[in-house]
């Protein structure tokens, strides 16, 4: 089939390669000349393992192509799939700009019948919009669905590739045959249902697994007063299956391009209808406090922040992706140097797009996770990347001022600290290590 996909983020790139990859003719489209020249280059504007050979592989064979010229794609496509983002509005509603001005180019590209496919995450009621949109635009027929993405960067290739399922929403009946048969290649579990339905079950699915990361948390803390630990906990809740164990982790929040967004989003839908979204709210609210926790663990092993130095491992939201937006290392850094810290930062990729949203004059950008350590006070482990975890524990503490690890991500186990000399804080876990005072605490509690 001949597609056009119009956006080349994470949804609309890695959706256009693994729709080439299936043997389908695609073109994808952006307004960003840069982008496109670089992804002529076969460089991706995005990081996301697996993609660029992906890309090569495709245009080689002559499935793949680039381009900014809208009207070219839409003409010589079938199908035009709507990838383009939804950011949020400093109310929290999505901001649709970038879709409404898609439908419209759309619409007056369009020189026959086509199918628009809305892949971007919108609020319920956005495909009739842009139906609406395409409508003013053009005298030629066409056809609206949404079918909502699921991939989560780092492993968006593989979750597109092989995804849990694929919803579709539509009002024709007569598209469900064209529709399905476009992505069975991927998977057999395929949920077919009405636009707004398809619309809500993209934000009810983020919404529900920020709400278990939240609940977890909330577990932690309170795991951390009582003695507990939260990993244990989670592994008995999990082990039950109305439950499940994923995103059961406890740490420092979610962060990314998608929950913090489409959470609010949906608090927003629930508000514009005059419902309260009281449990959102506070899976919200819940969120935004546990990554001050870092803070508050820090002053109370260091008694002050203002002079010391800290040393940040991880400032991508989650590992395998240098997508910093929402990510807790943000707000950490922030309050450190507005403490009067002096802060080392090391991260695998995402030192650049950290820098290009947040500098200042008492950060210092290091290119290993050893100099990030070097001369420290405390080593904050923020993003769970795999080289953190082969560090040698032991020349990390020889290393520091003083050997204080606060892991943001539950990333050690006790066999690793003990006989290092760190004192090691982690999240809704005993602290470990030479300074702990965990028996301590437990006496006072009993």
């Amino acid at each position: 089939m001949k597609l056009a996909v119009i956006g080349t983020g994470y949804v609309g790139l890695v959706s256009g390669v693994c729709f080439a990859s299936k043997g389908n003719e695609v073109v994808c489209v952006d307004m960003d000349q840069n982008k496109i020249d670089k992804l002529n280059r076969l460089q991706s504007p995005i990081y996301e393992p697996g993609i660029e050979q992906l890309m090569e592989e495709n245009v080689r064979e002559g499935r793949l192509s680039f381009t900014s010229d809208l009207q070219e794609a839409v003409r010589r496509s079938e199908l035009i799939i709507l990838a383009v983002g939804t950011p949020s509005l400093p109310n929290g509603e999505a901001n649709l700009q970038f879709i409404e001005r898609a439908a419209a180019d759309i619409g007056e590209a369009m020189d026959g019948y086509k199918i628009i496919v809305t892949k971007s995450t919108v609020p319920v009621g956005t495909n009739e919009k842009i139906r609406q949109v395409i409508a003013s635009r053009t005298s030629f027929s066409f056809e609206i669905a949404s079918v909502p993405e699921f991939l989560r960067e780092g492993t968006a290739i593989r979750d597109t590739l092989k995804p849990d399922r694929v919803v579709i929403g539509l009002d024709n009946p007569g598209l469900e045959g064209v529709l399905t048969a476009l992505h069975r290649p991927f998977t057999e579990n395929i949920f077919v249902t009405d636009i707004r339905s398809a619309e809500m079950i993209k934000y009810a699915s983020n919404a529900f697994l920020a709400t278990k990361i939240s609940f977890i948390n909330e577990i932690a803390n309170i795991c951390e007063k009582v003695g507990a630990d939260v990993t244990e906990v989670a592994k008995g809740m999990g082990s039950d299956q109305r439950i499940g164990s994923a995103f059961l982790r406890a740490g420092i929040g979610y962060g990314g391009s998608c929950f913090p967004k489409d959470t609010k989003a949906l608090i927003q839908i629930a508000g514009n209808v005059d419902y309260e979204f009281k449990l959102l709210k506070s899976v919200v609210e819940v969120n935004t406090g546990q990554r001050y926790n870092v803070i508050a663990k820090l002053k109370e092993s260091l008694e002050t922040l203002k002079g010391a130095r800290i040393g940040i491992w991880g400032v991508s939201f989650k590992p395998d992706t240098d997508d910093i937006r929402d990510a807790p290392a943000l707000e950490i850094v922030e309050t450190l140097i507005r403490e009067g810290a002096v802060v080392k930062l090391y991260d695998p990729i995402a030192l650049d797009n950290f820098r290009q949203q947040f500098d200042h004059p008492g950060l210092h950008w290091c290119s290993s996770a050893e100099e990030a350590a070097g001369g420290c006070d405390a080593v904050c482990l923020l993003t769970d990347w795999h080289e953190f975890k082969e560090i040698n524990l032991h020349k990390l503490a020889a290393m520091m001022r003083q050997p204080v690890l606060i892991d943001g991500r539950n990333v050690y186990g006790r066999e690793q600290i003990e006989g290092t000399g760190l004192e090691y804080i982690s999240v809704g876990r005993p602290h470990m290590g030479a300074y702990s005072e965990y028996p301590r605490k437990i006496a006072e509690v009993l």
